[in-house]
């Protein structure tokens, strides 16, 4: 069993950091939030007074954090993860959802270190997580991703290699543009539903049914449907904002047409001026309602 860092114990990150530990293996976990750390340490986990101290003489280093500035807080500076004395040739994983030119200058940060960098964000829900039925998307060296697949498969029930590091990333954005997409046209759908007089409970249940659905329009039209946006929360309108940022900069960035995706980013900007950062995304549909 390996000695395993674990950096960020948001909702995500502490189901991984408890299937790591429930497949054996010594798990440091650091969070800017010590308190958040309470029920892994319960089960065994080391508390780490810094990504520093976590990373000392482990032999894997894993990150699940909300974006680029929280990411390059956990692994640089003197405090930060790459200034460890972890072990040779040990793994830097990062699971967040981050810009993609972000990610590349990590992973050449980290391998100045001698680390073996996995770029490998996730999709799944935190209960998915918890349960270690995450999927992974890789940009890894084929031999890195070789040797690391012991570590990640209590994480997960699939792993999907993109290419080389940096891919796992445009993949994950590719997918969480379409995700946020997919958000907006279901608030506008449900909205015109309303204004049309239609019942929106036999609306949601006619849309999860048909051609259109998929799994994010028949979740987010549920929670719509209920209409409550402030607890429970999966994910924030702050997050899917960074993450429809990020997705249109990377569309932009290699001249793709994206329309529908600058549409959505004028929605959740909208959602998040008006003072909803922090309740769920499906708050989109009383914002149209406004």
């Amino acid at each position: 069993m390996s000695t395993i860092a674990f950096l960020g114990l948001g909702r995500m990150g502490s189901g991984m950091a408890a299937r790591l530990l429930g497949a054996g293996h010594e798990v440091r976990v650091y969070n800017r939030s010590p308190d958040k750390a309470s029920d892994l340490i319960a089960g065994g986990a080391i508390a780490a007074r810094s990504p520093r101290d976590a990373a000392d003489g482990a032999q894997a280093i894993v990150s699940m954090v909300a974006d680029d500035a929280a990411s390059r807080a956990v692994w640089l500076g003197d405090n930060g993860a790459l200034a460890g004395d972890f072990a040779r040739a040990a793994f830097a994983v990062e699971c967040s959802t981050l810009s993609r030119p972000w990610v590349l200058e990590l992973a050449k940060h980290a391998a100045a270190q001698g680390l073996r960098y996995l770029d490998s964000p996730v999709t799944g829900l935190p209960e998915a997580a918890a349960a270690g039925a995450l999927t992974l998307f890789l940009g890894a060296r084929d031999d890195d991703l070789a040797a690391a697949r012991p570590l990640l498969e209590p994480l997960c029930t699939r792993i999907i290699r993109f290419g080389e590091v940096g891919a796992g990333t445009a993949y994950k954005l590719i997918q969480n543009l379409f995700g946020s997409i997919q958000i907006a046209a279901t608030a506008e759908a449900l909205r015109t539903a309303e204004l049309a007089g239609l019942d929106l409970p036999t609306v949601v249940d006619a849309l999860s049914r048909s051609v259109s659905a998929s799994p994010t329009v028949i979740r987010v039209g549920n929670l719509m449907l209920d209409g409550v946006h402030d607890r429970d929360i999966t994910f924030t309108a702050a997050l899917r904002l960074k993450d429809t940022r990020i997705g249109v900069e990377q569309a932009d960035a290699v001249n793709a047409p994206t329309p529908l995706g600058h549409a959505a980013l004028e929605h959740f900007h909208r959602l998040v001026a008006a003072g909803y950062d922090t309740l769920n995304e499906t708050k989109l549909l009383d914002l149209l309602r406004e």
